[in-house]
């Protein structure tokens, strides 16, 4: 392992995740079913993002006793990055329903490859507890590493990635410039970018296929 890699959390040896992950990939899977993957997806990560939340022990009446047990003493705020990001949400809103929801607005100029933000918008008062920022594509990793700025210019300290898939290059640097920021993947793919800036093995635009906005499906040909 590569040291930068040791605050990821990957994973690619899980078979039902894998599966999934290659039913993203495949150019056949329309954008309804690869929504609902993408929030099948998050959930299974959400699992392990959010063991360490913190409890605290309530006394209950269950059925043969009285006794003390732990419920969640905290929320979260998910940070999505528009507007690829919105298809993770229901995914961590399934697992915690009293979790806010935050929004950043960023894109990718094509030839710098450097973010551009456009909007950024946090619920209040949400500073102490945990912020999860969801994007399903850690590429380059300009965008999350925008945003992990700005929310710890707003006072965010417990900070989490959630990508669908991962590059390298992406986690190499959030790993120097935010070491404290720990990252999960449902799929590291360590083959680094194509010159624009792309993961070649992943899943294409990942908006545009959660919204339908563009097929990757071939033409078929004209009929004579």
């Amino acid at each position: 392992m590569e040291s930068f890699e040791k605050n990821l959390t990957s994973f690619d040896d899980h078979p039902l995740v894998q599966h999934k992950i290659t039913k993203l990939r495949d150019i056949n899977t329309g954008s309804k079913e690869f929504g609902e993957i993408i929030t099948e997806l998050t959930i299974m990560m959400g699992y392990e993002a959010l063991r360490d939340l913190r409890t605290e022990d309530v006394e209950i009446e269950a059925p043969l006793t009285t006794m003390k047990s732990p419920l969640l003493a905290e929320t979260i705020t998910i940070v999505p990055i528009l507007r690829a990001g919105l298809g993770m949400v229901d995914g961590l809103r399934m697992l915690l329903p009293t979790a806010r929801v935050g929004h950043v607005g960023l894109y990718r100029d094509q030839e710098t490859l450097k973010p551009v933000t456009y909007y950024f918008k946090m619920p209040v008062n949400m500073e102490e507890y945990p912020a999860i920022i969801v994007d399903p594509a850690l590429a380059t990793g300009g965008s999350i590493d925008a945003t992990i700025n700005y929310l710890k210019e707003a006072g965010y300290r417990r900070i989490k990635v959630m990508s669908i898939f991962a590059s390298d290059v992406g986690v190499k640097l959030l790993y120097e410039n935010h070491p404290d920021v720990k990252i999960y993947a449902a799929k590291y793919i360590p083959e680094g970018l194509n010159k624009d800036g792309f993961i070649v093995t992943a899943a294409g635009d990942i908006g545009d296929r959660i919204n339908g906005t563009y097929g990757y499906k071939k033409a078929r040909p004209a009929k004579p």
